[in-house]
Parts: structure tokens; C-alpha cells; sequence
């Protein structure tokens, strides 16, 4: 018969022995990295110059739009160039300037530029450094370049729908949203 201390030692032991094969897989020199499945989100929308999908598309192209990425938007161009042809009957010349100016759709910012440089379109119509300001009246400025005498005096067949008579905001705050109410 075995004295109750060698039984007791042999369990001691036995937990011993299952406690470190716990600790020796739980400490495994693998290295997790994350989530192993994929993920595909859809692209909802997007506006890098709102006046591309909300002007020179039509509504039911805003889906196909959205759903591309900028270096698709060759998809959207023949849509966008008929649009500055038949509704605001500008020539090809114009066109052609505004397709090279807002296609692809997205926001260019040349950061080799001068900050103070910024604006919309500033990188393409000024050598700026890009991107938008809260004060930049982008459909005014849209517009002009769209019916106006912006890209080309001649051809201005629609001046009438040169400003979208919006008054620019004059309520900026310090703190984020930046803009008091909508005008």
C-alpha cells in the first residue's frame, strides 16, 4: 500500500506536469496577426468635387460613380463631356479643360507647394497647392467654369447660370464644424 504522502507528492507532480503543458502551449512562439477573413465594404459615395456627380452626372449614374474608384472614372467621362456639350453647349476645347481639370474626381493636394497656396483647383489653375478651403465658394466657382467666362469667354452661352446666388458663409467658429448655420 502507498503512504499517503507519495500519493499526495504524485498528484503535486501530475498537476505540475498539466500546468506547464498549458503554460508551454498558451505561450507558442507563433505570432497572431489579426483577423484571417476578408472584408469587402462598398464604397457608398464619394465627393472629392461634388459638382462632378451632383452637375455633370445624372442621377441615376450616381450609383455607378459611387461605386468607382477614381481611376475608373474613364467609366463616367463621355457622360460628363456630353453634359458640358448639349445642356451647357460649350465647345470641346471646354470640354475637354474641365474633363483634364475634375477627372479623375478627387482632391489634389501638391504638397511641394506653399500652404498659403491652397484652394480649390488652385493645383490645376494656378500651379497651387490644392485641396479645399471652408472658404472657397466651389459651386460659384463651378459654375463660372462650367456657363461663365472662366475657362473660355467665347461660346458663354448660358451666363445666367454663372452663380448659384448662395452668399458665402460668414459665420466661421474656432471649433469644429467650423461652419455656423447653413445659408
Amino acid at each position: 500500500m502507498l503512504s499517503r504522502s507519495l500519493i499526495t507528492s504524485r498528484h503535486g507532480i501530475v498537476a505540475g506536469m498539466a500546468v506547464a503543458v498549458i503554460a508551454a502551449a498558451a505561450c507558442s512562439t507563433t505570432t497572431s496577426t489579426g483577423p484571417t477573413t476578408t472584408r469587402a465594404f462598398d464604397q457608398v459615395q464619394r465627393l472629392g468635387n461634388p459638382l462632378v456627380s451632383e452637375v455633370f452626372l445624372a442621377k441615376r449614374s450616381h450609383p455607378t460613380h459611387g461605386a468607382i474608384g477614381p481611376a475608373q472614372d474613364t467609366i463616367i467621362e463621355p457622360e460628363f463631356k456630353n453634359f458640358v456639350a448639349t445642356v451647357a453647349g460649350r465647345d470641346t476645347i471646354v470640354q475637354n479643360t474641365l474633363a483634364a481639370v475634375l477627372l479623375p474626381d478627387m482632391l489634389i493636394v501638391d504638397t511641394s507647394k506653399n500652404p498659403s497656396t491652397a484652394g480649390w483647383l488652385s493645383w490645376a489653375l494656378a500651379s497651387g497647392y490644392g485641396g479645399r478651403k471652408l472658404t472657397d465658394d466651389v459651386v460659384a466657382a463651378g459654375l463660372d467654369a462650367i456657363f461663365g467666362t472662366l475657362i473660355e469667354a467665347a461660346n458663354n452661352s448660358c451666363p445666367q447660370l454663372c452663380n448659384d446666388n448662395v452668399p458665402a458663409h460668414t459665420d466661421y467658429q474656432a471649433a469644429f464644424p467650423y461652419l455656423g448655420n447653413p445659408n
